[in-house]
């Protein structure tokens, strides 16, 4: 089974990404490794999707904590997209004035080859590939489309801002996976004591 990342997963290697960056390897040496690891996956939030944890072999920080009163203080807020062509949600995060803990885990979320490709193929005005609406096959049976840096081998929930997008539709730079109210109910009660850190 052969994994490769995704455009949208090489944001993990710009120092000047808010989530969870990879600076001390290429992306290509990342993609490596992970090939030849074991793999135990979990089921994601969609039939295309599946999650994978394994122990950190990086340099990667944690990508949340929980909020508590040492760090509110730090608590930011604002609409932030994660990508120029993508409607700008809203969304809050902590800016510690000191670096953010190693991670002991690495999260990776994976969707299938079929998924990737029919977002590209929905992306027929080009929003999401850099305004080229030309579709390109993607050439590997998963891709990773995010990697979280964790302290913990569970699952974090999905953002509730993220299943939102989902459930806009590829249009929106979403899965166009509908929202499940039990889901977003559960991200909401975990979100509310954690933030992301950037």
């Amino acid at each position: 089974m052969n994994i490769k990342l995704t455009e949208f997963a090489l944001r993990h290697f710009d120092p000047k990404f808010g989530g969870t960056k990879i600076l001390d390897m290429t992306p290509e040496k990342f993609q490596e490794e992970i090939n030849v690891m074991q793999k135990i996956w979990m089921d994601g939030y969609a039939p295309f999707c599946k999650l994978w944890s394994l122990k950190n072999f990086t340099d990667a920080r944690v990508g949340s904590l929980p909020i508590t009163l040492e760090n509110y203080q730090y608590l930011r807020s604002g609409y932030s997209a994660r990508r120029e062509q993508e409607l700008p949600v809203f969304s809050r995060w902590l800016e510690l004035p000191l670096g953010k803990p190693k991670a002991e885990y690495l999260m990776l979320v994976l969707y299938s080859k079929e998924q990737l490709d029919k977002e590209a193929m929905g992306d027929a005005a080009g929003l999401f590939s850099g305004g080229k609406p030309a579709y390109k096959e993607f050439d590997a049976d998963w891709g990773v489309v995010a990697i979280l840096g964790q302290s913990h081998l569970h699952e974090e929930p999905m953002k509730p801002e993220t299943m939102i997008r989902n459930a806009l539709g590829i249009k929106e730079g979403g899965s166009g996976v509908p929202l499940n109210r039990e889901a977003y109910l559960r991200a909401v009660d975990f979100w509310e004591k954690n933030a992301t850190v950037k």
